[in-house]
């Protein structure tokens, strides 16, 4: 489960500084910021605190400035655990009328500056909406942004291009946010688990059961669809999604109501996916009548979590190997005396939890670095075991400070989160190069996955219980299970 209640309390390996983002991420010095540096605090050339207001005067340009993109990223993330977006939509309005209250001398001179300091408003305002279109889903932030284009169309009346640029941001919001509460509204069938009786009490021939090997031989073959439906399924995960763990985890320890805050349910589906797949795993090994045929389909997903490995698609093979390291299969000891465990061995070793998984952070690493450097979509492909790259942005906001003794804002540990959040949604963006097969997928998705009860009793039924405990464990579930029927 993604839910950070449960998450074991290990310090990320991830340093604060520097970030991958690029030297500008750390909030250089610019020149041209003059006395706006004033109430923030900079170290070895990098924005390391602030006070809110004197943060929210580094956002928003001026004739001679404009911020850099990766520190307006980082703002507007972490500005949301400090102010609502709409508070913030009017100090930015505020300081936009005092600066073109400045500019307003009637000079031709003051005229042109008035027009460069409008368009630079509006690319801003267009850099907000676009990556972070949520801030502006309630009636208060959207009327804020009308009073702010208003304001900025006076500056520059006679030129027509200033008011198309502004419906044209306002008409991509809108579609934005349409499409997205689409998906909010068109909330996916959770599979839900399924005790199937006639399967595990041996009433239905073993020919007539469908299963994955029936549908999908090819280990490789079955690695590139779950790659495409993780890839699909991060598609529908936004920054603002990822910082509702720390905005939520403040309102929760300052027992706020924070009714404003969505829903993460795009987060939840994502997890769900996470936990049917490795059921889904469990089910398939243990529905298998024979061991000979369980053997290898047991084979096949160890063949198919390497796949996964080698595309860089860590939470498929994660949640494959969990599936197999659940009770009901890792009892199966006759099955697994059969099983060639050595790629099994490599692959546990890969995700190794000693020293905060150090070995897999090695190889998302590796693949992180492939990546960046890579030519082709294939070699692109990162996706992070999803439990615990929020587990990382969990602790990294419980062992950092939102404030310093100062009462200033800690910037510098919102740079890190926001270059972790950063690259998974450059990761996420990657389209799959894989051809898609409707089939496969279809199965992945709706084929029956037993309860943790049903898995037990079908394990009990391929290899008898070894013990007091477990003979009875069987019985009490076999009993249970039948009454139901």
């Amino acid at each position: 489960m993604y839910m950070v209640q449960t998450m074991r309390e290990t310090m990320p390996q991830t340093p604060i500084f520097p970030s991958m983002l690029g030297s500008s991420c750390s909030g250089q010095v610019q020149p041209d910021m003059g006395e706006r540096c004033a109430d923030l605090v900079y170290q070895d050339g990098s924005l390391v605190s602030g006070s809110l207001e004197a943060l929210i005067e580094r956002l928003v340009p001026t004739v001679d400035y404009y911020p850099d993109r990766t520190y307006i990223f980082t703002f507007l993330l972490s500005s949301r655990v400090f102010i609502h977006p709409s508070e913030l939509l009017a100090k930015v309005g505020q300081i936009c009328v005092r600066q073109k209250q400045q500019l307003e001398t009637g000079t031709e001179a003051e005229k042109a500056k008035l027009k460069s300091f409008a368009a630079k408003i509006i690319q801003l305002l267009k850099e907000w909406t676009e990556t972070f279109p949520y801030d502006f889903q309630d009636e208060k932030a959207r009327k804020e942004l009308k009073e702010i284009a208003h304001r900025i169309t006076q500056c520059d009346e006679e030129n027509g291009t200033v008011k198309k640029n502004i419906s044209q941001m306002t008409q991509n919001l809108h579609l934005t946010l349409s499409t997205r509460n689409q998906y909010q509204e068109i909330r996916e069938k959770i599979r839900q688990p399924v005790p199937d009786k006639g399967t595990i009490l041996k009433n239905k021939p073993q020919s007539a059961q469908k299963d994955i090997l029936s549908v999908c031989s090819d280990p490789l073959i079955l690695a590139q669809q779950l790659t495409h439906i993780e890839l699909e399924r991060l598609g529908n995960i936004y920054a603002e999604d990822l910082m509702q763990i720390v905005s939520h985890m403040d309102s929760l320890e300052n027992h706020k109501c924070r009714s404003d805050i969505t829903k993460t349910y795009n987060l939840e589906a994502y997890d769900n996916w996470f936990n049917c797949l490795s059921m889904l795993v469990a089910t398939e090994i243990c529905k298998v009548v024979k061991k000979k045929q369980r053997t290898r389909v047991v084979e096949f997903f160890i063949d198919v979590a390497r796949e996964c490995f080698n595309i860089g698609n860590f939470n498929s093979m994660m949640a494959i190997i969990s599936g197999m390291n659940l009770s009901p299969v890792a009892r199966l000891k006759k099955t697994w005396s059969k099983v060639k465990t050595a790629k099994f061995d490599v692959l546990e070793h890969h995700m190794d939890p000693s020293s905060n998984f150090c070995n897999y952070r090695t190889a998302l690493q590796g693949a992180a670095q492939r990546s960046q450097s890579a030519n082709s979509s294939r070699e692109k492909i990162v996706i992070p075991i999803f439990n615990l790259f929020i587990k990382d942005i969990f602790f990294l906001h419980k062992i950092h400070s939102n404030r310093l003794p100062n009462e200033q804002i800690n910037f510098k540990k919102y740079w890190e989160i926001s270059r972790q959040i950063h690259d998974f949604l450059t990761w996420k963006e990657v389209e799959c190069p894989f051809e898609k097969d409707k089939k496969i997928q279809t199965y992945l998705l709706t084929a029956p996955i037993y309860t943790e009860e049903a898995l037990y009793l079908a394990s009990f039924e391929n290899e008898g219980p070894e013990n007091h405990m477990e003979k009875d464990s069987w019985k009490t579930l076999r009993t249970t299970l039948l009454n139901r029927a």
